[in-house]
């Protein structure tokens, strides 16, 4: 199964994180990307149903039923959802590229937080993820490949 980047930006590893929680592979393994630009909107990286949606960030489950958490910048919480526009709520079934957040990385950035956005896969073993992506990508550009269990 492919996990799609739901933004345009840079892509780096989970380790170039300012968050130990992330940067330690502690939420799951996968990558980050560098939003390229400063305002955008942000996609479901794979089919499936969403079961959670913040401002900053939400997870779906696909239908192979494996989790994947985007989170938008880092510390966002704190922001309580200014400068995000959710379109999408929890229960919604989503194909992969469907608009889910519009946020501005620089208004993010602007306030002194990091606009990196991890995309992670839930409750899987990292061997069976692999990153298929570095340097620049598009939406809905392949990221990320879970093997099968």
């Amino acid at each position: 199964m492919v996990v799609t980047a739901p933004l345009a930006g840079e892509v780096v590893g989970l380790e170039a994180v300012p968050d130990v929680v992330f940067a330690a592979g502690m939420v799951g393994p996968g990558a980050a990307i560098e939003p390229a630009t400063d305002a955008l909107v942000v996609s479901a990286p794979a089919t499936g149903t969403l079961v959670k949606v913040h401002p900053h960030a939400f997870a779906l489950v696909t239908h192979e039923g494996v989790g994947v958490l985007v989170h938008l910048g880092i510390d966002t919480v704190g922001l309580r959802g200014e400068g995000f526009e959710v379109l999408r709520a929890e229960g919604d079934v989503v194909s992969a590229g469907d608009p889910v957040v519009r946020w501005s990385p620089a208004e993010v950035r602007a306030r002194g937080l990091s606009a990196v956005c991890p995309v992670v896969v839930l409750d899987v073993d990292p061997s069976r993820v692999s990153v298929l992506s570095s340097g620049a990508a598009g939406p809905g550009d392949p990221l990320l490949e879970v093997a099968p269990a």
